[in-house]
């Protein structure tokens, strides 16, 4: 009966110790922390790793997350300071950086965040007009950020973001926002139109420019060598005649066949005709009569068309 006994005892006494050491040992995981109290007080906060505890003194409370956290928060009504009733749909990341402030400052942090964020939500956007509101996202999650992260900063909590997600302005304000952003792309297709147009005209006219430039550099071309075609031709012909030493009686027949062409004209009413073929014409006339060559004028002939013979010969 001894032997039971004492067996029984040290048996006991190994389980005890068993459950001693089992609750003096504590393993916190990574990014979590505990707090501990002892006789009813914050004694300290146990990081992630092997930690040891006084068992039956020491209290410890459940892991606090000490990675960033993200709470989406539903659509909250604000009004904005044009008295517009929006609904604006928010996220805040945030993360828990004193276990022991988180705890103790503040009951329930996930509540008191969600409060405050939309507390300040309304005060901000409260100051803004709609049109402001609907783009100026960035300086509302600034000004948002700033605040809870003032706020919030007691509370061992750290804000590191807030986002707007979504901001739903009423029906009627959509249907003017639509209306009014089908008027402007069709301002700017109407402006971009007219722009090609006079785009296109003024390439036209460049076009049409070039083309009548070009067009009269090769006339003018054109005319230069002709001019300088028929110069030639007269040169050459000149020079043929001056080589040969042409009789003037042949030169003076040939003027007098040329003179009823040049008064084909129904503007030309006489001609001046030098003094040289003027004598030719007279040693002509002369050499036909049988008399000696007259002598040689000075002045020059009128010829009157439509009168093959100058004035003072006989015709034959």
């Amino acid at each position: 009966m001894d032997i039971t006994a004492a067996l029984i005892a040290t048996l006991l006494v190994a389980l005890l110790a068993v459950f001693t050491v089992f609750r003096a040992v504590r393993i916190v995981p990574q990014a979590r922390a505990r707090n501990v109290e002892r006789l009813g007080r914050y004694h300290r906060t146990l990081r992630p790793g092997l930690n040891f505890v006084l068992p039956y003194v020491d209290r410890v409370h459940r892991a606090i997350d000490l990675r960033e956290q993200v709470v989406s928060f539903p659509p909250q009504p604000v009004i904005t300071e044009d008295n517009l009733v929006v609904e604006i749909d928010i996220v805040l990341y945030f993360q828990v950086t004193d276990p022991r402030a988180a705890a103790y400052e503040i009951a329930g942090y996930l509540q008191a965040v969600e409060q405050l964020s939309v507390t300040t939500l309304r005060n901000v956007v409260g100051s803004m007009d709609l049109e402001k509101t609907l783009t100026s996202r960035d300086a509302i999650n600034s000004q948002l950020r700033g605040v809870l992260d003032d706020a919030t900063g007691k509370w061992g909590l750290r804000v590191n973001r807030v986002e707007i997600k979504a901001i739903d302005p009423p029906e009627t304000i959509k249907d003017a926002m639509e209306k009014q952003m089908r008027a402007e792309r069709d301002k700017r297709a109407a402006i971009l139109g007219a722009e090609g147009k006079r785009q296109a005209q003024i390439l036209t006219a460049e076009g049409d420019k070039q083309a009548a430039v070009l067009r009269a550099e090769g006339d003018r071309s054109a005319q230069i060598l002709a001019a300088e075609g028929q110069a030639h031709a007269i040169d050459r012909v000149f020079q043929a005649v001056h080589r040969n030493h042409p009789d003037p009686a042949v030169l003076a027949y040939q003027y007098l066949q040329t003179l009823p062409r040049l008064a084909d004209g129904p503007n030309n009413t006489f001609f001046v005709i030098p003094s040289e073929v003027t004598s030719a014409l007279r040693g002509v006339s002369e050499a036909f009569a049988g008399n000696a060559p007259a002598a040689h004028g000075s002045e020059d002939t009128a010829v009157h068309p439509g009168s093959e013979t100058p004035a003072g010969l006989s015709p034959g």
